[in-house]
């Protein structure tokens, strides 16, 4: 994996660059569709390349081992030929599911005992079998295996949370370095940055990871319930003390407005359930704002759900006809939400791609925010 940084805006850390992955080039800042279980919920890989626009979409491992199993993906040859997914893939390492499946693991030295969400079955994570499976799924970026510490977590569980994804991230390397990818193009391990809401402990964690000089970095441990200004000085510290020359991934955030945020502090690559979930929810991000589609004032409102968005979707339907669909019970209509939300995510990381470029992304950035917040 290459990454070339293109350009940098003068009035904040914001910037522009280019992954060229065995799979293809992403242009970042970039937004990754979430696709769980090898799908991006109600969207089409179709519609996700010609509606949506994605470059790169996501994978977990978890959910991949559990189903349909490496078996399975290796008789395939690989999640991108399972999902005929021929663009770059990242996956999740499981870490995440430490955190949100709490009542079901077991932390110790060795890895995470789960308890399967679907029949209750037992399976150890550790750093090995995680890098395993992720060589098993065959996605071009693969992330260490982390604890996820939640929010609130004292100082003392936060440090040893981010010493234990410390000790874990040097055995994924050295695992990774031990074995070789089985489809015969490359994956590249981003470390995970934790530390919680410490400032200290950030910065030990940024720098540690960075010490690994892998191909890019991870930030994880935010969004997960902590003050959008909390998660924005946590961000900003670990950007200053990770490499320049290597991308930036912040994980599972967020609303439109916390993606400006962050690529002003130097983030390169955001994913997040929301633009699918709250699609799916009758909540649509659009150009001019927050649109609730079930709100009867759509009803007789023919004009397009956005006409601002090089979507043949977006342009097509009305918010009345798709107001209709989800009052009806539709499943369409979550097709259409999704699509347009998806569609609207890469529209404004692009964007702000063009204003880096330009060098006014700043103030761009500033005069877009309190639109996109507002309730239509």
């Amino acid at each position: 994996m290459q990454f070339e940084l293109e350009a940098k805006d003068g009035a904040s850390g914001a910037r522009a660059g280019r992954i060229t992955t065995d799979h293809g080039v992403i242009e970042t800042p970039i937004f990754m569709p979430v696709g769980t279980a090898g799908s991006v919920k109600a969207v089409t890989q179709q519609q996700l390349k010609d509606e949506v626009k994605a470059q790169i979409i996501l994978g977990n491992t978890y959910h991949l081992y559990l189903r349909p199993g490496t078996a399975v993906l290796e008789a395939a040859g690989g999640l991108h030929q399972f999902n005929k997914w021929d663009r770059p893939i990242l996956t999740d390492s499981g870490g995440y599911q430490v955190f949100s499946l709490a009542a079901n693991r077991k932390i110790k030295e060795e890895g995470v005992m789960f308890q399967s969400h679907i029949d209750g079955s037992k399976h150890l994570f550790t750093p090995e079998n995680v890098m395993d499976t992720q060589r098993s799924i065959g996605a071009d970026i693969i992330m260490a295996f982390d604890e996820c510490p939640p929010y609130p977590s004292d100082y003392d569980y936060a440090k040893k949370s981010m010493e234990l994804t410390h000790r874990w991230l040097a055995r994924c390397v050295q695992r990774l370095s031990d074995t070789e990818p089985k489809y015969g193009y490359s994956q590249s391990l981003f470390p995970i940055v934790q530390g919680s809401t410490y400032k200290d402990l950030r910065k030990i964690s940024a720098e540690f990871a960075a010490s690994m000089e892998c191909d890019g970095n991870a930030i994880g441990g935010l969004s997960v319930g902590e003050p959008e200004e909390q998660m924005y000085e946590m961000c900003g510290l670990c950007c200053e003390h990770l490499p320049q020359d290597k991308p930036r991934y912040l994980m599972g955030v967020g609303t439109p407005w916390n993606i400006l945020e962050n690529i002003a502090l130097g983030v390169d690559m955001f994913d997040c359930v929301m633009p699918t979930r709250n699609g799916r929810n009758g909540m649509l991000f659009t150009t001019q704002g927050v649109v609730n589609i079930r709100n009867k004032k759509w009803a007789t409102d023919f004009s397009p759900i956005d006409e601002g968005l090089d979507c043949e979707t977006s342009r097509y339907y009305s918010k009345a006809y798709l107001r209709h669909l989800f009052i009806s019970g539709e499943i369409l209509g979550l097709t259409i939400a999704s699509i347009h939300n998806l569609a609207f995510y890469l529209h404004l990381v692009k964007e702000a791609r063009q204003h880096i470029l330009a060098g006014d992304y700043n103030a761009w950035k500033n005069e877009m925010i309190p639109r996109l917040k507002q309730r239509l």
